[in-house]
């Protein structure tokens, strides 16, 4: 039996959004977007249009790389993981499961964000910086 390669959903204000299927895991990738060619987009996980995923990198299920989003190369990113609009994410970042990324969030090289922590909008965190809890928004 042959996988589909392209799917279409109509979003919320009546745009019919188009994706194939990614090779390495299934998800689902814009054609607008740029995945490299060894990454792993797992099933139930999508990229959206103008986004990038490097070399090596890994989108768990249900995770969601929103418009705009960068991530770099040997990048692991956990199961309904959302990476907000025009976020970036250096290479060698690990992010757990269940962590919400608001929009231009910028994660430097070799970070850890651990499993179910919330990052607001416009949060930066530095090279190899350990997140065992929510941020909270700057005042």
């Amino acid at each position: 039996m042959a996988r589909r390669t392209r799917v279409e959903f109509e979003n919320d204000y009546g745009q019919v959004l188009q994706y194939r299927t990614h090779e390495n895991g299934g998800g689902l990738v814009s054609p607008k977007a740029f995945v490299a060619d060894d990454a792993v987009v797992a099933v139930g996980a999508y990229v959206e249009a103008g986004a990038r995923l490097g070399s090596g990198s890994r989108l768990g299920v249900g995770t969601w790389l929103d418009e705009g989003a960068i991530v770099g190369a040997g990048v692991t990113i956990g199961r309904n993981v959302h990476i907000g609009p025009g976020s970036r994410v250096g290479d060698r970042v690990m992010i757990g499961s269940n962590v919400k990324m608001g929009a231009a969030v910028v994660v430097e090289a070799r970070a850890r964000v651990l499993a179910d922590i919330h990052v607001p909008d416009g949060t930066r965190l530095e090279a190899g910086a350990i997140v065992k809890e929510s941020v909270r928004q700057a005042a």
